[in-house]
């Protein structure tokens, strides 16, 4: 394992109490720290949450400062000169800013210390950024991470960095929670399906901010899909306060006996969602990566995405799945129906060891930690 003396400082904005990609990223991201470096002195600033969980969770190694126990008036000011300070008296020898809000903040500790900072980037706060000062920041920073090829690229495009300067880590997940089986007699059972009927599935928060996830594009591409498959089903998992919207959209097309809202379903039940589907679809066009692909795909099960956004990279341009223009309600009904009845032209979506073998390959932790290890041996 790699020595890590000098200190690392790491900044976030929560990562325990709201489970989004962001946070399941950083997670990642902290146990491969911690289980990668010994006897690091490395500190983590955390701003919203109050205190790390009582989970199976390692983090054993990290010194964790939080300010989601001051009053939310204080927070921000609570937060900032916790970084302000930490890096005047510790002086780190890397800063890694976990988000864009931060690193105009990190952009001037470097100019009165010198201290390098990196700045993680994740997808759409990164994809059309005015902020003047986050533009600076992103400027002077000694290196950027962003999760995907795709916001690498728009970076490049819009704020006219170097290539060399943005470095890859893709989002990874545990491939251990997610195998390929039978579809689950239980769901069957509880959402009235019969074993050998056509399952699309969609899993996402259903919040009117992230209408961008393309569930939508699927309940319009409905009516053309039935006519070629009559007892399709699409079940939709998540919660969120769009739902009286969708479900008004599901009465307006008339599809009340083909949609299913599943409403929220526990961590341990969504691998047996997965393998209830013959694909799983989500059209997006703001995703910033999509870990939901890759649990689909360790599923063995034919994956579709949206070809504007950081599916690309998840579904690694479609020689993992099926990328479509999410607007383009005809298409997607159609490569809806190709994966369903075999006929879609890429043979690996009706290989699903080979699926599972190829996403784990990509994308599993141990590639993550070793990615990540690279870069920060440079440094440190």
């Amino acid at each position: 394992m790699p020595h890590l003396n000098p200190v690392l400082h790491l900044w976030f904005p929560n990562i325990f109490e709201f489970k989004g990609g962001i946070q399941v990223y950083t997670q990642n991201l902290l146990q491969a720290i911690n289980q990668e470096f010994t006897e690091p002195k490395f500190v983590v600033f955390d701003k919203l949450d109050k205190r790390p969980p009582e989970t199976s969770l390692n983090f054993n190694k990290i010194d964790f400062r939080f300010s989601g126990h001051i009053p939310y008036f204080w927070q921000t000011p609570h937060f900032a000169i916790n970084l302000i300070q930490a890096a005047w008296f510790n002086h780190p020898r890397l800063i890694l800013c976990g988000h864009l809000n931060f690193a105009p903040v990190a952009f001037w500790i470097h100019h009165f210390t010198g201290i390098p900072y990196w700045i993680i980037v994740y997808g759409m706060e990164a994809w059309q950024i005015q902020d003047r000062w986050k533009i600076k920041a992103l400027q002077a920073a000694e290196k950027i991470i962003s999760i995907s090829g795709y916001t690498r690229d728009r970076l490049i495009e819009t704020q006219n960095l170097r290539y060399e300067k943005i470095h890859l880590l893709p989002v990874t997940f545990d491939a251990s929670r997610f195998n390929i089986t039978p579809k689950p007699d239980y769901l069957l059972q509880r959402y009235g399906l019969l074993p050998d009927q056509p399952v699309i599935l969609t899993v996402t928060r259903l919040v009117s901010a992230e209408r961008y996830k393309g569930y939508d594009q699927i309940l319009h591409a409905l009516p053309d899909i039935r006519r070629q498959l009559p007892d399709i089903r699409y079940i939709l998992v998540g919660k969120g306060d769009d739902r009286p919207r969708i479900e008004q959209l599901i009465a307006d097309l008339n599809l009340q006996d083909c949609v299913t809202l599943t409403g929220f379903i526990p961590d341990e039940e969504l691998g047996a969602h997965y393998n209830l589907c013959d694909v799983f679809a989500m059209p997006s066009k703001g995703e910033g990566f999509g870990i939901v692909y890759l649990e689909a795909l360790a599923c063995g099960k034919p994956a579709l995405g949206g070809n504007r956004d950081g599916a690309i990279d998840a579904l690694a341009h479609g020689k993992l799945g099926a990328l479509v223009d999410p607007d383009d309600i005809g298409m997607l009904a159609q490569t809806i129906i190709q994966i369903i009845q075999g006929t879609y032209p890429n043979p690996l979506l009706y290989q699903p060891e080979a699926l599972r073998r190829n996403v784990i390959e990509r994308f599993g932790f141990e590639c993550f930690k070793k990615t990540l290890t690279d870069y920060l041996c440079q440094v440190l």
